[in-house]
């Protein structure tokens, strides 16, 4: 799929940093993909990288999503969203899904965020708006069975808030479990040691660390 970055605008778009994302999961990982925008990692991933995408409704083996005359209304993956299969597809029953999730056989799970912490805390289901419908769905059984968990979300809010915070505002996920986060500015990695930018996309490592208020190393350093 086209990433959709406009000429000379160095910030991803949606795509972009999905196939960002797509570039780092290794050969033959076993994989789920959040609802929302983390299913777009599933239409980058290249033809020959043996990766498995689970889904929490019961599929194993879960293609790019379906276009045209492949869409079948029956075949689509957790968030409704209509899927192809690969060779070699499985489907279960929902309690094996989540079977699977907790017994710790994906390798990564990549999710979508309202906030992260600097310490690797994870909000993900409920902002405490009064008209928001809050939706845990299995994010916690992800958040902590996956062996790595990825994030991708954009760095700031609309109104111009982090969302890679000091500490989480928003009721939690999971405790100390992001291992990665892929945002529209950079990409970021929650180490022991405190939050590493691995790469940015426009702006520098100083830019960020004004913005974001908290303290951030180079990668390298």
């Amino acid at each position: 799929m086209t990433p959709d970055r406009p000429a000379g605008q160095t910030a991803l778009g949606k795509h972009d940093i999905a196939a960002r994302i797509a570039r780092d999961i290794p050969h033959g990982a076993f994989v789920n993909l959040g609802i929302g925008q983390p299913t777009l990692v599933a239409d980058h991933l290249p033809a020959d990288a043996g990766v498995v995408l689970h889904t929490e409704n019961g599929m194993l083996n879960m293609g790019p999503a379906a276009q045209g005359d492949m869409i079948d209304p029956d075949l689509t993956n957790a968030g409704k969203i209509p899927v192809t299969e690969l060779p070699g597809a499985a489907y279960f029953h929902h309690a094996d899904s989540f079977a699977m999730m907790r017994g710790g056989h994906l390798d990564i799970c990549v999710l979508g965020a309202f906030q992260v912490s600097a310490s690797g805390d994870l909000a993900n289901w409920h902002t405490g708006a009064p008209d928001a419908i809050p939706a845990v769905g299995g994010a916690m059984d992800l958040a902590i069975g996956a062996k790595k968990v990825f994030v991708m979300m954009t760095l700031f809010t609309k109104t111009g808030a982090p969302k890679l915070v000091s500490e989480c505002t928003y009721p939690l996920t999971g405790l100390a479990c992001v291992d990665r986060v892929y945002t529209d500015l950079a990409v970021f990695d929650i180490t022991p040691r405190g939050v590493v930018v691995r790469e940015t996309f426009g702006p520098t490592v100083d830019d960020l660390a004004g913005r974001l208020d908290l303290p951030l190393i180079a990668a390298g350093n």
